[in-house]
C-alpha cells in the first residue's frame, strides 16, 4: 500500500484556495498467447504524486514520479505558484469552491502482486484446453491480464481517501472457418473487478465460458448478413451498455456540454420514451456492488449516483466541482484522473440503462421480422449523439423466433431519436467492465443495460 506522506503536509495548504494532493500507483500485468506461442509478456508500474491548486477560477498543477517528503512539498509549492501565475494573467475572480462534506473514505487493501509466471501458466492451461478440444479452429488467442489503480488523496475541502481499484480478465479470441474457408472471429471476456488470484484460481472454472464462445463462433460461421435499413431490433445488454456510455454518456459530461454537446439544449426535455432511465452509478447498483466501485473522486467529492435520464427526460449531467457550480447542480464524484501525472477530468463510472419489466422471450416473440443483436467489438459517437457500433454476434428474428445467426455488421443512429422508439425493456441487466474509455486519458469504466427493443439503422453486406 502507498505510504501516507500527504496528511502531515496539510499545514502547508493556503487558507483561501482549494488544494488537492494525490499519490497514485498504476500497475498492469499481461501475458498473450497466439496459437500456443507467447507473443507478449509485460509488467508495468507508474507511481508518483501530484498537486492541484484552485485559485480565482483557474487551476495550477504539478507532478513528479518521485514520492518522498521533499517531492510532495515541491509539487505542492509548484502547483501553488502555477495557480498564482495563472490567476494574475487569466484569473476569473472566483473564490474557492463551495464547502463540501469532509472525512476520510478508506476502500483500500493490499494487492496480491502474484508472479508473472502465474499469468503465463493460466493462459497456457486455457490455450491447451482450446487446442485439444477444438482443433478445427483456424486460430486462437488467449490473454491473461490485470490492472489496478491505487490512490491516496488529501484535500483542503472535501473527503480524503485511500482506494484501490483492481481488475483482472481472461480474454479469448477464437477464429473459425466459414463453409467457403473465410475466417470469422469472436471475442469473449471472463473476469471482473478483483485481483487475478481471486478471480482465477482454477482454469477449469473458465471452460464453460470458452465452450459457449466456441459454440457461438461455429454458429456465426454459418451466418448471413442482415438486410440493410431501419429495422426493429432488440439490443442485448452489452449493446445497451455501449449505447449508455458512448452515445448518451459522453454527451452529458458537463465539460462536453460546455463544448456544445446535444445535451445542452435538451436539459429537462424528453430525449427518450417514458420507459428509458439512465444512471451513472458510483459504487452500488441494484443492491449489489457496481463492477468498478468509486467511493471518492480525485477532487475529494464523495461519490454518489448521477441520475441522467428519468422516465425519458434528461434531468442532469455528470460534473466536476467547477461545472456543478456553473450549472447549479450537486457534484456526484465524477472527476477522475488515470495517472498521477494527469489532472482529473469528468469521467463515467458505472453507466447503465435501468431494467424494465418485460421478459426477453416476450420481446423476441413480439417481432415478426427483425434482429436480436448481442455482442459488439467497438463503438463510436460524437457530441451530437450520432453513433455507430460494430455488431459481432446476433440472430435474425422471424415470426417471433430466433432464426439464422448473423455475420459482422454495424448499427447507427442518433441516440436521442433512437431512445424515443424504445417500447420494451427487459427485467435483467448485463454489465461489461473489461474496457477503457479513451476521453483524452484512458480510464477503466463499466457499462451495462437490459435488452431494449427499438428501431435503428442496420448495415447489410
Amino acid at each position: 500500500m502507498i505510504q501516507d506522506l500527504l496528511t502531515d503536509k496539510r499545514h502547508l495548504f493556503a487558507a483561501d484556495v482549494n488544494t488537492e494532493l494525490r499519490a497514485q500507483r498504476n500497475t498492469s500485468r499481461r501475458a498473450v498467447l497466439l496459437n500456443g506461442n507467447l507473443v507478449n509478456n509485460a509488467q508495468t508500474e507508474q507511481f508518483g504524486v501530484s498537486a492541484r491548486v484552485y485559485r480565482d477560477g483557474v487551476y495550477g498543477f504539478s507532478s513528479t514520479a518521485e514520492y518522498t517528503d521533499e517531492t510532495v512539498k515541491e509539487v505542492l509549492k509548484a502547483a501553488s505558484e502555477n495557480a498564482a501565475f495563472l490567476a494574475r494573467h487569466a484569473g476569473k475572480g472566483k473564490g474557492p469552491h463551495k464547502p463540501m462534506a469532509g472525512g476520510r473514505i478508506l476502500r483500500a487493501y493490499d494487492l496480491a502482486d502474484i508472479e508473472q509466471r502465474r499469468y503465463i501458466e493460466f493462459a497456457t492451461a486455457i490455450d491447451d484446453y482450446i487446442a485439444k478440444k477444438y482443433p478445427d479452429l483456424l486460430s486462437r488467442t488467449v490473454v491473461a491480464m490485470s490492472d489496478s489503480m491505487e490512490k491516496l488523496l488529501c484535500v483542503s475541502n472535501g473527503c480524503d481517501g485511500h482506494s484501490v481499484l483492481p481488475r483482472s480478465y481472461l480474454f479469448a479470441i477464437l477464429t473459425y472457418p466459414t463453409p467457403d474457408g473465410k475466417p470469422v472471429e469472436l471475442f469473449t471476456a471472463i473476469g471482473g473487478g478483483d485481483t487475478f488470484d481471486r478471480n482465477f484460481q482454477n482454469p477449469e472454472d473458465c471452460y464453460a465460458e470458452i465452450d459457449k464462445a466456441y459454440d457461438k463462433v461455429r454458429q456465426k460461421a454459418e451466418g448471413v448478413y442482415p438486410e440493410a435499413g431501419n429495422k426493429t431490433v432488440i439490443l442485448g445488454g452489452e449493446l445497451a451498455g455501449m449505447l449508455a456510455h458512448e452515445a448518451v454518456g459522453h454527451t452529458v459530461e458537463a465539460d462536453l456540454v460546455l463544448g456544445g454537446s446535444v445535451a445542452g439544449p435538451n436539459l429537462h426535455k424528453r430525449v427518450g420514451s417514458e420507459l428509458v432511465n439512465l444512471t451513472d452509478f458510483a459504487h452500488t447498483a441494484f443492491g449489489k456492488p457496481a463492477p468498478l466501485p468509486i467511493y471518492v473522486d480525485d477532487e475529494g467529492t464523495e461519490a454518489t449516483d448521477a441520475v441522467l435520464i428519468k422516465d425519458g427526460i434528461l434531468v442532469g449531467y455528470m460534473n466536476s466541482r467547477e461545472t456543478a457550480e456553473r450549472f447549479g447542480m450537486v457534484p456526484t464524484g465524477n472527476a477522475r484522473a488515470y495517472l498521477f501525472s494527469d489532472e482529473p477530468l469528468i469521467r463515467m463510472r458505472n453507466t447503465a440503462v435501468l431494467p424494465g419489466t418485460s421478459k426477453l422471450e416476450d420481446m423476441i416473440a413480439s417481432i415478426d421480422d427483425g434482429y436480436y443483436l448481442i455482442h459488439s467489438n467497438n463503438g463510436q459517437a460524437d457530441t451530437t449523439g450520432e453513433f455507430m457500433y460494430g455488431v459481432t454476434f446476433g440472430y435474425e428474428i422471424k415470426n417471433g423466433r430466433l432464426a439464422r445467426p448473423l455475420l459482422d455488421t454495424t448499427i447507427s443512429g442518433v441516440a436521442f431519436d433512437m431512445l424515443k422508439t424504445v417500447d420494451m425493456i427487459s427485467d435483467d441487466i448485463t454489465w461489461v467492465s473489461a474496457g477503457m474509455c479513451g476521453k483524452k486519458q484512458p480510464m477503466p469504466v463499466s457499462m451495462g443495460g437490459p435488452a431494449i427493443r427499438c428501431r435503428v439503422t442496420i448495415g447489410g453486406r
